[in-house]
């Protein structure tokens, strides 16, 4: 069994269902003041952590420094990112812009470097022994 593999799978459903309630909000409510979140949420979380998901599946990956940034980076970033942009964009708390700036901000900076090490992965890919 894979771990990154199973991991990011795992992350990837979570983030489907949260989408996928999210999607059905947005159409029971008539209100779209989720739709950036709601994508988000689905891009990023879901079909992201997927596709690596399947990648670590595919590709079994020798377990390097790269590999573990990559795996924790892209989960830390994907839920940093999408509560982020809920937080800064929804307000649904009274919380000053400049925290929710921070994990907006930081969750997308952490989303980048998971696709960075993702980039070297495939770069300079070895097989597992």
């Amino acid at each position: 069994m894979n771990k990154n593999s199973v991991l990011l799978l795992r992350f990837a459903g979570m983030f489907g269902v949260v989408g996928a309630i999210l999607g059905a909000h947005m159409a029971g409510s008539g209100s779209y003041a989720f739709r950036p979140v709601h994508a988000h949420i689905l891009v990023v979380g879901w079909l992201s952590l997927f596709a690596w998901a399947v990648y670590y599946k595919v590709f079994p990956t020798a377990e390097g420094i790269v590999t573990k940034v990559h795996v924790w980076s892209a989960i830390i970033g994907s839920v940093g990112l999408t509560v982020g942009m809920w937080l800064y964009m929804v307000k649904p708390f009274e919380l000053p812009e400049a925290i929710t700036l921070i994990c907006y901000i930081g969750g997308g900076v952490a989303l980048l470097a998971s696709f960075i090490a993702f980039f070297l992965l495939t770069l300079f890919y070895r097989e597992k022994k």
